[in-house]
């Protein structure tokens, strides 16, 4: 199985923010209009469930981010982790799951990884309202000298 073909394991928390609180679905199809959309928009990249500790608890707290920063943020939710996903999460430069990546005005603002404190999130959040957006930071790649 090559790795565009494997797939995360489902899970109903993550699962709910599409269905039932209509969060889309960002593939690479799609990414491009997410994140020129007027305002903050955040990526919620899961990765799998199975195997990422943290997923479940950012799946909780990120609909409570959402309703915090009343109508401030707009999600979208990356659930491909090794096909779209893994070239989204290059693209952005994040080393670990669970990532909240914040764009607006199709620039990158910033990214937060892992389960954080619930003050560390307002205080996060709020300064990158103030952060002017920039290019992705992508993977670094090294060069050796020939």
């Amino acid at each position: 199985m090559s790795v565009a073909e494997r797939k995360a394991q489902p899970n109903p928390l993550i699962e709910r923010l599409v269905a039932e609180l209509g969060y889309p679905v960002i593939d690479l199809a799609g990414h491009d209009a997410f994140v020129a959309r007027p305002g903050m928009n955040v990526l919620f990249f899961p990765g799998d469930p199975a195997t990422v500790r943290d997923a479940t608890d950012v799946a909780v707290v990120l609909p409570e981010l959402v309703a915090t920063f009343a109508g401030r943020l707009a999600p979208g939710v990356v659930l491909d982790v090794y096909g779209d996903g893994l070239a989204l999460k290059r693209r952005y430069g994040f080393s670990e799951y669970p990532a909240l990546v914040f764009v607006r005005g199709g620039g990158w603002v910033g990214t937060l990884t892992r389960i954080r404190d619930w003050s560390e999130y307002l205080s996060a959040i709020a300064a990158l309202f103030d952060t002017e957006p920039r290019r992705p930071p992508g993977f670094p790649v090294a060069v050796a000298p020939a």
